[in-house]
């Protein structure tokens, strides 16, 4: 009977109605919830007579499905905390739980979020309030980042963070500017060697020093242009690490600058580079004197010996005292001594169909069929964007759009009542019939 499909019709679109009120509560009520995706319910008819020209017609009423847009994004709320983590586009962040922290690669969940405000706990691990550990990739002890899979999360392990880190930072490359004076390769000059001293860092952070001497060649008569420096190593008790004749130029275009640089003992020089290949106590350490010709390396210029300008890296043991989060998803930790190092790369993980991943309390995700499997980018490459610290991503609800759904939602329940009510009287004066 028709009467009784309006019936059922009308209770459809209650139910419909109700549900969508549910979406809108739910998006309201998180309004101001970093990271929220709204969600939206859709209606679609339901058709059970659709035979045209019979003269009779039953309604089928209509079906409510109900979406969470997890591909919008919401916009960038600055902070003053340099691990709230937001993504600049694509890609979500993995996480886990942090019950999960001691169990097997294998057992621990990857979840996904767009956004976090991670800060470490009393053992170092990098977590949100409602218990979401930041998983990424561990950095070597010289920063590099090791191949991991992508499509597994096999090499995430949780990020740990010890305020009282202390790390050093040993000397691999050293730049060495001296002027050594011209007057003393002259006949009549004392030949004294010119001693110099320049510290260095070894690679547990112990101050060790080279010596270096530049003993100047003096000929019978007029100037030799030669010295031979010797370089030893404080840390290898004095030992000599390398011995080298530097003959310097006297011409007009390029008086003053290196000629030839030949080896006695040690390691080599590149002219391509200007660098000696030395090894000190802890390991190779490249120094640039300067290429032939060049007047930024060691000279021999008037009457004064002066470094000019010696560079190294490294440091000594230091402190943390912050890190923070680049555009590329590199950690890096900073050091009161003034040295940063790189400690972990966070990827982003990506699905073809963010709509279809499974929602999760705490604006968290996990792949389903519908999603597809998830991969894991660099940030900024393929479809990803960039990592923004200092930053949250605000939830995707639009109050006042909510607000318009809100009283158009209320009619249509109120009208689908109303269908309900007339049924009602109709059926009654089916029965009144009878009297």
């Amino acid at each position: 009977m028709t009467i009784s499909s309006s019936l059922n019709a009308g209770v459809a679109g209650l139910n419909a109605n109700a549900t969508r009120l549910a979406t809108i509560a739910d998006n309201i009520a998180n309004s101001s919830t970093f990271g929220y995706k709204r969600a939206v319910t859709d209606f679609g008819a339901m058709v059970i007579n659709n035979n045209p020209g019979s003269g009779m017609y039953s309604a089928g009423g209509v079906r409510a499905t109900t979406t969470r847009l997890i591909d919008e994004h919401g916009a960038l709320v600055s902070t003053s905390n340099a691990m709230d983590i937001a993504i600049t586009g694509r890609g979500m962040l993995p996480v886990t739980e942090a019950v999960s922290i001691g169990a097997s690669i294998g057992d621990r969940p990857l979840m996904m979020t767009t956004t976090g405000s991670f800060r470490t706990d009393s053992n170092g691990v990098l977590k949100t309030e409602s218990g979401l550990v930041l998983l990424g990739w561990p950095a070597e002890a010289d920063g590099s980042i090791n191949i991991y899979p992508r499509d597994t999360i096999a090499g995430l392990e949780p990020v740990v963070i010890n305020a009282n880190q202390s790390a050093g930072d040993p000397t691999t490359a050293m730049n060495l500017g001296v002027n050594l004076p011209a007057t003393e390769t002259e006949a009549g000059a004392s030949g004294s060697p010119l001693p110099l001293s320049v510290e260095y860092f070894g690679n547990l952070g112990t101050s060790e020093t080279l010596d270096i001497t530049f003993t100047p060649t003096v000929p019978a008569t007029g100037s030799s242009n030669t010295w031979t420096m010797r370089i030893q190593d404080s840390a290898l008790g004095g030992a000599v690490i390398g011995e080298y004749t530097i003959t310097f130029d006297a011409s007009r275009a390029s008086g003053g600058t290196l000629a030839s640089v030949s080896v006695i003992s040690g390691g080599a020089y590149d002219p391509t580079t200007g660098q000696l290949a030395l090894n000190v106590a802890g390991g190779p350490l490249t120094m640039t004197i300067g290429k032939l010709g060049d007047p930024n390396g060691l000279t021999q210029l008037s009457d004064s010996f002066a470094p000019t300008n010696i560079t190294k890296d490294g440091s000594p043991v230091g402190n943390l005292t912050s890190v923070e989060i680049d555009d590329k998803g590199y950690i890096t930790a900073t050091y009161d001594t003034g040295f940063t190092r790189r400690i972990y790369q966070i990827p982003l993980v990506d699905v073809p169909n963010p709509n279809g991943l499974i929602s999760l309390n705490n604006q968290t995700y996990q792949v389903s069929p519908d999603s597809g499997s998830f991969f894991l980018w660099d940030a900024g490459d393929g479809p990803t964007g960039a990592v923004a610290g200092y930053a949250r991503e605000g939830s995707t609800t639009d109050v006042a759009a909510e607000l318009t759904a809100l009283i158009q939602t209320q009619r249509a329940y109120s009208s689908n009542a109303k269908v309900i009510q007339t049924v009602d009287e109709m059926l009654q004066e089916t029965t009144n019939i009878k009297r």
